[in-house]
């Protein structure tokens, strides 16, 4: 049996370990949102305009399918070589869509921009590699933080599209190839800073999963449907994310609809991804304070005050102030409940579901929104943005139902502890 780790050795291959998921969570955030910007256009110049929303689409399904085998080198090999994995297949894909835009094929850009959008699945996950870096009682914020690094990067990469085009000109790249020069750089240097300084030490406690191996992905999902509080928390993140594109995807349309400006539209998409990532710390620390389950409940709640803003905003011609409001309280919500929802994941106590579960959650969650998007349009064009809003309220029923039977669940004999407990308060 080997000798137990020191307390102060555990606390600086933490911090080290944060530090590391923060800095790549910055390339990560600026590998996406620099070649993300331009990803429809580059479709639409190769496909026409119908091929635009395919891209996107791509890269989102691209994440989905990766999520699930990136949790499960995760439990074979660590986070380490699963999170630097990420970043190299992502690296690929920036250099295939390159590819693509010089010989000009268009199935080679949709190829590229799948393998682009592991990248997503990597920054998602990160989340969970910083709950494991830290102590029990500081998860929340860990997570948090780690979140809140994809700020910079979602800010800074949209500002990188006119320089990157300018570069990829100055190389004989075509128009729009450009930006994706700097996903390459930013993703190469992202699996580099966690390959070779991430701390290769398994988080405590996960030596015993080496004689129970990880469950597969739908194993860990009937395992959560047994299980009230885990089932709360999947259903959390996926619906939470789908209200959340349903709604957001449609706005600029609906604020163009409307005659308002592009401009206008830059700064209300501006302060939804505020909302979306600014006040995770936040949230994180009500976590650790008060515990996974109420922080989840809080966005839930918000999300339905943000639907009932939208539908507000929807009914006037000059709505601008609401519509702003509304967008901005609907990132806030979604970061409340994927901080509840993943802090409750972190808490599952069996070791050989929990990383597993980890995956298929963030696989739900890409495949909701991806369906979300998908349907904002049909919606929109039925009801207007009443109808888009009126929708969102409706995701927010299943796990309004899931955390009523998990609290059922609790109160009833026989109770099971497959989540840890919550803080004491």
């Amino acid at each position: 049996m080997s000798a137990p780790t020191d307390t102060s050795d555990q606390t600086v291959h933490g911090r080290r370990g944060l530090v590391v998921l923060v800095l790549s969570n910055l390339l990560g955030g600026v590998g996406v949102a620099s070649g993300v910007a331009v990803g429809g256009l580059l479709a639409e110049a190769l496909g026409g305009t119908a091929m635009a929303g395919l891209g996107q689409a791509t890269s989102v399904l691209g994440a989905a399918v990766a999520a699930v085998p990136l949790a499960g080198v995760a439990a074979a090999r660590g986070r380490r070589t699963a999170l630097a994995l990420g970043y190299v297949v992502a690296t690929a894909g920036a250099v295939v869509v390159l590819l693509a835009a010089v010989t000009a094929q268009l199935w080679l850009l949709l190829v590229g921009l799948g393998l682009f959008g592991v990248s997503t699945a990597a920054n998602l996950q990160s989340r969970y590699a910083a709950a494991e870096q830290s102590t029990v009682a500081a998860r929340g914020r860990a997570m948090s933080v780690v979140i809140w690094a994809t700020t910079v990067g979602a800010v800074a990469g949209p500002n990188l599209t006119a320089p990157g085009d300018r570069v990829g000109l100055s190389l004989g790249l075509p128009p729009l190839a450009g930006p994706y020069v700097f996903s390459v750089v930013a993703f190469a240097l992202g699996a580099l800073v966690v390959a070779l300084l991430f701390p290769s030490r398994r988080p405590v406690g996960e030596g015993r999963a080496e004689t129970r191996p990880a469950l597969r992905a739908g194993a860990a999902l009937r395992w959560a449907g047994r299980h009230p509080e885990a089932r709360f928390a999947v259903v959390v993140v996926a619906c939470a994310h789908a209200v959340m594109v349903l709604v957001m995807v449609m706005t600029p349309v609906h604020m163009t609809h409307r005659g308002m400006s592009l401009e206008l539209v830059g700064v209300v998409i501006s302060l939804h991804v505020l909302g979306m990532y600014a006040l995770s710390p936040v949230f994180g620390a009500a976590v650790d304070r008060w515990g996974a389950r109420p922080v989840a409940w809080l966005g839930l709640a918000v999300l339905g005050v943000a639907a009932v803003l939208g539908y507000l905003a929807g009914g006037g011609h000059d709505r601008t102030v609401l519509t702003a409001v509304a967008l901005t309280v609907l990132g806030v919500g979604w970061s409340a409940s994927l901080v509840g929802g993943s802090a409750h994941l972190v808490a599952v106590t069996s070791e050989e579901v929990r990383v597993p579960l980890q995956g298929v959650t963030d696989a739900g969650m890409s495949y909701a929104g991806a369906a979300a998007a998908a349907l904002a349009g049909p919606v929109l064009a039925w009801g207007g943005f009443e109808a888009l809003n009126v929708g969102a309220a409706l995701l927010l029923v299943p796990p309004a139902v899931a955390g009523l039977l998990a609290a059922r669940s609790r109160r009833g004999p026989g109770a099971t502890a497959a989540v840890a407990p919550e803080p004491a308060g």
